[in-house]
């Protein structure tokens, strides 16, 4: 995993090749915690869009879930970087935990925007079912107005295109649908089985189930 600071910036170009813009991903979310499927995402992500390299940035007190108790934020970042330790092509960011909050993902994706400089596209990697709602989040019409939107198909989610169009004019144009592959793994299921002395050792990486047993995470209901 690169370093934040400079060494996550993209490689250059291939010898022979033309010029093009930097493809820089960004994987928002709580990653409470992350998990073997959020891994695949963004390999598939990376791989299918030819991305330079993907920020992953762990949520510091996200507007929509504040009914719900987050692990700390220093213990998530902490899982993410041991998860990605040994995938080059991902950034573990810092970048909106260590601000004040409210933490609205249009700040955070200026913010990237002022590391990886003006001319990088930005494709922002999101769940259907995220997708669904955006017309409900803090200055979604400047995500559709300065983002590729990257949305993550699952079977289980409906689109109203035309309600989202009515709602963000233009934003089927900006849409990407990645078909990948659909896991049955998530972080409140990952929490719940912790609980339950169930192993999880095959839904998230052994460093990262390391890490859980080791700072007693996710035991109290």
């Amino acid at each position: 995993m690169p370093q934040e600071d400079g060494a996550c910036q993209p490689a250059g170009e291939e010898a022979g090749t033309l010029p093009r813009r930097k493809r820089i991903g960004i994987f928002g979310g709580t990653f409470d915690p992350i998990h073997i499927g959020h891994l695949i995402l963004a390999e598939e992500a990376w791989y299918q869009l030819k991305l330079d390299c993907i920020f992953l940035v762990p949520a510091g007190d996200p507007p929509h879930k504040r009914n719900r108790r987050l692990t700390p934020v220093a213990h998530r970042i902490h899982m993410a970087e041991l998860a990605t330790a040994d995938i080059d092509y991902i950034c573990v960011s810092r970048l909106d935990a260590d601000r004040p909050g409210p933490h609205y993902t249009s700040d955070m994706v200026r913010l990237v925007r002022q590391r990886v400089g003006p001319d990088a596209e930005i494709y922002f990697l999101m769940g259907l079912d995220s997708l669904r709602d955006l017309p409900t989040w803090h200055e979604a019409a400047w995500l559709v107005e300065n983002c590729k939107l990257v949305a993550l198909n699952r079977h289980d989610v409906e689109l109203d295109w035309d309600q989202l169009e009515a709602a963000l004019p233009g934003i089927r144009e900006k849409v990407i649908i990645l078909d990948m592959p659909e896991l049955e793994i998530a972080s409140h299921t990952i929490q719940e089985r912790v609980r339950r002395g169930q192993p999880i050792r095959h839904q998230v990486p052994k460093a990262v189930e390391e890490y859980i047993y080791s700072h007693n995470l996710y035991r109290e209901p």
